[in-house]
C-alpha cells in the first residue's frame, strides 16, 4: 500500500509489535505545502500525544511504530505548528485558481506528502491533485 486515505488512517490503531498503544484522533497538516506532519493520538492512558508521520509505518490494519518513545508528550506544541485536518474538512478548495469543491479527505503517500484531495463538487465526489490546490482564504489557522 503506497497511498493512504487520511480518513482510513484515522480509524486505525497505533501499535507496537501488535500491542495497541493509542488511537489517532486527528492529523496535523502543513496546508501550504500539502504535507502530513503527524497524528494527534489518544494513548491508552488517556493522554493526548503527537506521533510524527515520519515515525509511523501505516499499513492496511494498523499504524505501526518501532518504539513507544515515538509518541511525544507535548501535543499542544505540535498543534501550534500544523493545521488540524478535521478543522479543514468542509472547507472550500481552490484548484488552479478556481473553486473546486469542499474538502472531504486527503490521500497521503508513504513519505507524508499529500498527493490528492477528495472533494465534494456539487454532490459528486472528485479527486484533484494537491499540487495547484489551496484552501480558500476564509480560515486557515493552526489547530
Amino acid at each position: 500500500m503506497g497511498k493512504y486515505s487520511a480518513a482510513v488512517l484515522l480509524g486505525l490503531p497505533v501499535r507496537l509489535h501488535s500491542i495497541q498503544l493509542a488511537r489517532p484522533v486527528d492529523m496535523l497538516v502543513d496546508a501550504a505545502h500539502w504535507r502530513a506532519l503527524g497524528f494527534i493520538v489518544e494513548s491508552s492512558d488517556g493522554v493526548s500525544r503527537f506521533l510524527p508521520f515520519a515515525a509511523s509505518q501505516p499499513a492496511e490494519n494498523e499504524i505501526a511504530v518501532h518504539s513507544a518513545l515515538m509518541l511525544l508528550d507535548d501535543a499542544a506544541f505540535y498543534r501550534k505548528r500544523g493545521v488540524s485536518l478535521r478543522s479543514l474538512l468542509g472547507e472550500e478548495i481552490r484548484h488552479d485558481g478556481e473553486n473546486a469543491g469542499t474538502l472531504l479527505d486527503v490521500i497521503v503517500d508513504r513519505g507524508g506528502g499529500i498527493q490528492e484531495l477528495e472533494l465534494d463538487q456539487n454532490g459528486a465526489i472528485v479527486h484533484v491533485s494537491a499540487l495547484g490546490s489551496s484552501i480558500a482564504p476564509s480560515r486557515v489557522t493552526a489547530a
